[in-house]
């Protein structure tokens, strides 16, 4: 289908839309007409009343003309002066491509390329256009991949995809509102009822009357309906759009093909599920690690240390290379599935085109500059105050001894209830000491198989809880007293060691194997605390 009759069909969808709306009020106004002329009264003013209130929303998402402005995501502007080389890659592929070149590159945080243009007159004329280059990306390919992506999103360029975006996400965005209006009165309506029912509910019990149960699975159902008329339309739109969404990655697939050859384009698809997995890795375990003590990697590597975490772990990369996604298909997925593309292009002949190049990172002419500045740009102003980290051991740390301080695992609460006092190791000790361990043990958090076991079942049920939260509370004891020692790897999750002089025993192995076995004598079926008791720190003196 070319460009002139994917908008006509863009534009029929967003008139029915229009169309949609005019049928409904015209059913209301209706419906108005026949109660005045049949009904009189309280009755005939309540439903003209309702019908009303049911048509706002409708005129709203119908009025709603001016096409949604995205500001596109959070990034870094970079001028040509600033980066030379990316710029002319940028305008080499766009020539190549036969597409007028973008007019602003924004670089971003996320693993992703995109592009957008300001179309004028509902796309029928060309606007202003802008690359959105993820540095995750730049970081993770190489310079061919990188032509590879660039070619296929200048193939939506050539496609007309980005103008004939301005229709398609105009009647998506009104439709979703519309719905969401709707649903938003059903919602109030439903709880103004279910708080109605409560307050009748306890009143009754205020005067001893047995209170009728709840039910609200009328309130607000006029709306719900509303809503699933739209929604039964929303569906129509958004397959009969993204059917053709899913056409466009595969038509500018073969323009990335054709410019960048079909082995640096094949093995970009391949790359770039694995640095998206790898990035969301990389945020939770490292970049955001010190979020619970108010810190931040520091300056310039909140972005930068994906690099070393990807050399780090290549092993472990290479292996998710082999399996490519093989998410199902959906009507409503915008793009096709990544194993069905990568199929498409190694099917292709070979074009003898290669994969040189070195790591398109290099294509910035001050890495470390650009990743310092993408912070400032990205990270929310509250986030930037955070304290900065001097390395990444001292980040690790910090995080480490907050998380330990602030613990609060379900033997904390069952303890604190069982003591009626502060949940620590010496009292959760003595608890063990005097015998009463599976009795604090009933106050944890029991699936009802575990509730209804006895003796030795019973413990084997609640001994992995015990087990997981007596170590933490270990290690929450020696850390308060900054006894413990963290070691950061950007291969491998962090280690701890506890202090040889509390231990006696050499070596990362000797310390974790000596803490679970005290742990497992202190939680066998005829509990021994003396082994946990020598491996921890005297208690402090009072001066």
């Amino acid at each position: 289908m070319g460009a002139t009759l994917r908008a006509l069909r863009a534009l029929v969808l967003l008139c029915g839309f229009y169309l949609l709306g005019l049928v409904l009020l015209a059913a209301l106004a209706a419906l108005d007409v026949a109660t005045v002329t049949w009904a009189h009264g309280a009755v005939a003013g309540k439903i003209v009343l309702v019908s009303v209130v049911l048509a706002i929303p409708v005129v709203r998402g119908m009025f709603m003309l001016r096409t949604p402005k995205g500001d596109g995501p959070a990034g870094l502007t970079v001028t040509e002066a600033a980066e030379p080389r990316l710029w002319a890659l940028v305008r080499e592929l766009a020539a190549a491509t036969g597409t007028r070149a973008p007019d602003t590159i924004v670089l971003t945080g996320d693993v992703n390329a995109a592009v957008s243009e300001d179309p004028r007159l509902l796309g029928l004329r060309p606007g202003p256009r802008s690359l959105y280059l993820g540095v995750p990306l730049l970081t993770g390919l190489t310079e061919a991949q990188l032509k590879a992506v660039l070619a296929h999103e200048y193939g939506h360029f050539t496609g007309g995809d980005t103008r004939l975006s301005a229709l398609v996400v105009r009647g998506r965005v009104q439709i979703g509102r519309t719905v969401g209006h709707f649903h938003a009165k059903a919602d109030g309506k439903e709880a103004a009822e279910h708080a109605r029912q409560q307050r009748a509910a306890a009143k009754r019990t205020a005067k001893g009357k047995k209170a009728k149960e709840i039910d609200t699975a009328g309130a607000g159902v006029t709306y719900r309906l509303m809503a699933a008329i739209y929604t039964a339309y929303a569906k129509l739109y958004m397959r009969a759009t993204l059917s053709t969404a899913r056409a466009q990655e595969y038509a500018a697939d073969l323009a990335a093909a054709r410019i960048a050859g079909r082995d640096a384009t094949a093995s970009a698809l391949r790359e770039i599920p694995v640095l998206a997995t790898a990035h969301d890795f990389y945020l939770e375990s490292y970049a955001t690690l010190g979020v619970t003590a108010r810190q931040l990697p520091p300056r310039g590597q909140f972005f930068g240390g994906f690099g070393r975490m990807l050399t780090a772990r290549e092993a472990e990369l290479a292996r998710l290379r082999e399996k490519l996604p093989t998410e199902p298909a959906s009507p409503y997925d915008s793009h096709p599935p990544i194993a069905d593309r990568v199929l498409r292009i190694e099917e292709l002949p070979a074009d003898g085109l290669g994969q040189d190049g070195g790591p398109a990172l290099a294509l910035l002419t001050d890495p470390a500059r650009t990743l310092t500045a993408l912070e400032d740009a990205v990270l929310t102003d509250e986030v930037r105050q955070f304290e900065r980290a001097g390395e990444w051991e001292q980040l690790l740390g910090s995080s480490m001894a907050a998380g330990l301080a602030s613990l609060d695992t379900p033997l904390h609460r069952a303890l604190a209830f069982y003591t009626k006092d502060r949940p620590t190791l010496p009292a959760l000790l003595t608890v063990i000491d005097d015998g009463q361990l599976w009795q604090l043990a009933q106050r944890l958090p029991l699936s009802d198989q575990a509730a209804a076991a006895k003796g030795r079942a019973f413990r084997e049920f609640v001994r992995p809880v015990l087990r997981d939260s007596l170590q933490s509370m270990v290690l929450a004891e020696f850390s308060a007293r900054s006894l413990l020692h963290w070691e950061f790897s950007w291969s491998r999750p962090a280690s701890v060691r506890l202090p040889g002089s509390a231990s006696d025993l050499d070596g990362e192995a000797g310390t974790e194997a000596a803490l679970a076995a005290a742990v497992a004598a202190a939680l066998a079926d005829h509990p021994d605390t003396a082994p946990l008791r020598a491996l921890l720190p005297p208690a402090p003196q009072p001066a």
